[in-house]
Order: structure tokens, then C-alpha cells, then sequence
């Protein structure tokens, strides 16, 4: 039986087509987000739902169209960004993404809303994240007059398919919010009783994998959030594997039947009551872009232009020099959760390694040490090490150096991820599991 899973990320809108017995993917698809609104604050990432929705329905249209025996629909997509809706279950704000800089901002005192939680209320707040996002939006009367809840962009979604009034999200969606206790299942409503903002716009929120309702027939589950969704869509031996993945940012995540949280490593919620430890670099694969951004710009004030640098990146690799000292490069370039400000350097150069293969390589270095860093912290959480890495994500995917590297630094056997949509497929997935567990086909 054919299974649909729908991926909204940040920059490209996915869908595929698998089979529910063997989870191979039949066909997949992608179109281009490009929904980003302009804004004059530099801090402020947001983009147009209608937008997103069109595209996706106009998408969705096309796959029914092409394979019109699909019996269920899995949701996912960016997870922690919000949007706000009205009691009719319409949108009535932008997509505040979460890339969003609003929480960093100063607010009281000079301090940034991160700030305020963690010194007054100990609690851990990144930028982004939805709640600090509508705590944000509270402090400084921004929230829309009509707005009565709010939810992430797949569960706009799946409310738009199934004509819901109201979001119902599973607690993947609701622990990316932020201000969430993840081993009770529920948001730290006391905290915000106290910062005044109340409880009352909190969305609904599940554990299940539940059916939301059906679109055309076809029964619709709650969306799962992208980090959850990819690790079901990758990874098919959970308790020996760890996923590497490599897009705008950089992931780590590892299964545990254990809650465990350390430093910017997050247990977040995963299926079944168990957990993902995940560590987040925020650069991840945009450093790798920074770099070839920065020879592209040199090579265009010389009128080179239709370079493809990443080959030339690639190629100078292969003739650096045998046992040249490296360099040493830190790639946090824009900060880390924890610590915003934070900035990325580069250390050891010498006379012999001031070259491009140098900085190519430690740029690749750099992205692999800090993941690798956040697993080794992660390991005293689990009950065994792990024994290999499933790599995804185009930052990965398309850097044969950068797999050696991770093989390498992680002493462990590397496999890429054996499709390349993913989120779309894990999404496809716990929708066949959603309608199974309630008998609706077997």
C-alpha cells in the first residue's frame, strides 16, 4: 500500500511516495520554498504560511492526482517557529522561523528574554524556539488582536487538510517550543503564569501518533518534528546508530531509552515514550558555504564568474600537501545556543599551511569536531556506545571529504542514509503507523 509523507522545511517543500510494507520509497518530490518576507530588522526570519500552504496543497493535488490509492498522510517540517491563528483556525501572522533572533534581543534591563529565563527562572531558552518567540511577541504587544493559539507550520498543515479549528500538536512539535518539561509530557505553565503571558493561548498537545482527521478519504496524522521524523526515515538500527546530518545547520542525534540532558546537549521526545539526545551546531554546513562564498567573491573581482567552487574546493583537497600541519578552525561562526555571541576563529597558521587547501579542510574539521564533541557528552548518557554513523542532509551527502572525516574523528563505520528526502519518508512512516494502531488498514 502507497504512504504519502509532506516535509515543509525552511527552504524546500518535500513529499514521497513509498511503499507501507518495505518503507522504499516509490517517487519523491521537492519545490522551492522561497517564502522568506522582507524585514528591516536584521534579527527577524520570518515567511509567509499562505504562501507555504499553496504550494503544498498545489503539490499534494499533484501526487493524488498521480497516485490516487495513497491510504495515509504523514506531516512534518522546521520545527520550534510558530505561527498564530484565530478561533476559525485561519492564520493570522507571519511563520516566525527558527532562525528567528527576537528572543537574543535586549528587552528588560538590557537583557535578552534568553537571558531573563536562564539567570531568573533557571530554565534553558534558545532564539527560535515558539514560546520564546510568544513570549516575545507578549512582552513588547505584538501578538495579533485576533489570535487565539498558535502552532508550527505542519500543524497549520494538517488543520488546512482536515478542517480543524483547532492544532493538536505531538509533544516532538510542542518540546521545540521550548519551556517544555519533556520526561512529564507538558509545558512549564507556572513560569509562564508568572511572566504574565498565561497559559490560555497554549496549544492542544498529544503523545500519540493521532489521526487528525482525513483529506479526500485519506486519513491525516499529527505532524512529527523533522529532527524525529528523519531519524525514523534513516536510521533502521536505532540502538547501535548515530545520525549525522549536515544542512544549513549540523546535527547529532542518538537514540536513548533514558532521559539525559548536559550542556546544549536536548533530550527530545521520540516515539513510543523514548528519546532523541540531540546536539545542534547552528553554522553546521553554512560554514562550508561561508568558505566558498568567500573564494567565489575573490574570483569574481578577477570577472571568473560560473565557477563551480565547490569542485575547485574539492580538487585542492586532493593536492594538498602530505602531512602539512593543519589548522586549527573553531566554525561556530554564529555562536551556539547556549552561548549567541560566541565566535569561531582559526588558530596555527604558519608560513607552510596559509593555503586554500588548509582552510578547506579545516573548515570540514571544524563542523566534524564540534558534533563530535556534543556525541562524546551525549555517551555518558547511554547505556552503550555506538558502532556506526548514518550520514544525511546535502552537506554530507555531496561532500565525499567530509564523510571520510566524520569515518575518521568517530572511529566508526559510515553509511549514507539510503534516500534523500528523509524527514518526508519518517513522516510518511508515522503516518502508517498512526493508522494501523487504530485497525484502519492493515
Amino acid at each position: 500500500m502507497k504512504i504519502l509523507g509532506i516535509d515543509i522545511g525552511t527552504t524546500t517543500i518535500s513529499a514521497v511516495v513509498a511503499d507501507s510494507k518495505n518503507k522504499e520509497v516509490i517517487q519523491a518530490y521537492t519545490v522551492e520554498n522561497q517564502s522568506f518576507l522582507k524585514s528591516e530588522k536584521v534579527w527577524e526570519k520570518v515567511q509567509n504560511p499562505q504562501s507555504i500552504l499553496e504550494k503544498t496543497s498545489a503539490l499534494l493535488e499533484n501526487i493524488l492526482n498521480e497516485y490516487p490509492d495513497i491510504k495515509s498522510i504523514g506531516l512534518t517540517g522546521q520545527m520550534h517557529g510558530i505561527l498564530y491563528v484565530d478561533a476559525q483556525g485561519k492564520v493570522v501572522s507571519p511563520l516566525y522561523t527558527w532562525q528567528d533572533a527576537r528572543g537574543n534581543q535586549p528587552l528588560l534591563k538590557g537583557k535578552s528574554l534568553c537571558q531573563i529565563l536562564q539567570e531568573d527562572y533557571g530554565k534553558k531558552a534558545y532564539t527560535g524556539y515558539g514560546l520564546i518567540t510568544h513570549l516575545y511577541q507578549f512582552m513588547t504587544q505584538k501578538i495579533p488582536r485576533q489570535a487565539v493559539s498558535f502552532c508550527t507550520i505542519m500543524d497549520y498543515l494538517g488543520m488546512a487538510l482536515t478542517g480543524q479549528k483547532e492544532a493538536l500538536v505531538h509533544t516532538s512539535n510542542a518540546a521545540g517550543f521550548g519551556l517544555f518539561d519533556v520526561q512529564n509530557g507538558c509545558f512549564y505553565e507556572d513560569i509562564l503564569e508568572q511572566m504574565g503571558v498565561g497559559n490560555a493561548m497554549l496549544p492542544k498537545i498529544t503523545g500519540e501518533l493521532s489521526i487528525l482527521g482525513t483529506y479526500k478519504e485519506i486519513p491525516v496524522c499529527t505532524a512529527i518534528g523533522d529532527n524525529q521524523a528523519s531519524f525514523l526515515g534513516s536510521v533502521k538500527n536505532p540502538e547501535n546508530s548515530i545520525l549525522l546530518n549536515m544542512g544549513t545547520g549540523g546535527q547529532v542525534s542518538v537514540y536513548s531509552e533514558d532521559f539525559y540532558e548536559a550542556g546544549e546537549i536536548e533530550a527530545r521526545p521520540y516515539l513510543g515514550n523514548k528519546y532523541l539526545l540531540v546536539g545542534s551546531s547552528l553554522c553546521g554546513g553554512r560554514a562550508y558555504a561561508l568558505l566558498e562564498g568567500f573564494f567565489r567573491q575573490y574570483a569574481e573581482a578577477l570577472g571568473v564568474s560560473g565557477v563551480n567552487h565547490y569542485a575547485v574546493m574539492e580538487h585542492l583537497l586532493r593536492t594538498r600537501k602530505e602531512g602539512e600541519e593543519g589548522l586549527h578552525i573553531d566554525t561556530r561562526f554564529s555562536g551556539t545556543r547556549e552561548h549567541p555571541d560566541r565566535r569561531g576563529s582559526i588558530q596555527n597558521i604558519g608560513i607552510d599551511n596559509f593555503t586554500p587547501a588548509s582552510f578547506i579542510l579545516g573548515t570540514l574539521e571544524g563542523m566534524t569536531e564540534e558534533l563530535y564533541e556534543m556525541y562524546v557528552e551525549m555517551k555518558k548518557g547511554l547505556k552503550s556506545p555506538r558502532t556506526q554513523i548514518v550520514g544525511s542532509g546535502n552537506g554530507i551527502r555531496r561532500n565525499s571529504s567530509l564523510q571520510q572525516l566524520m569515518k575518521q574523528r568517530f572511529s566508526m563505520e559510515f553509511h549514507l542514509a539510503e534516500h534523500t528526502e528523509e524527514a518526508a519518508l519518517g513522516a510518511a512512516m508515522a503516518g502508517a503507523m498512526a493508522v494501523n494502531q487504530r485497525g484502519i488498514f492493515r
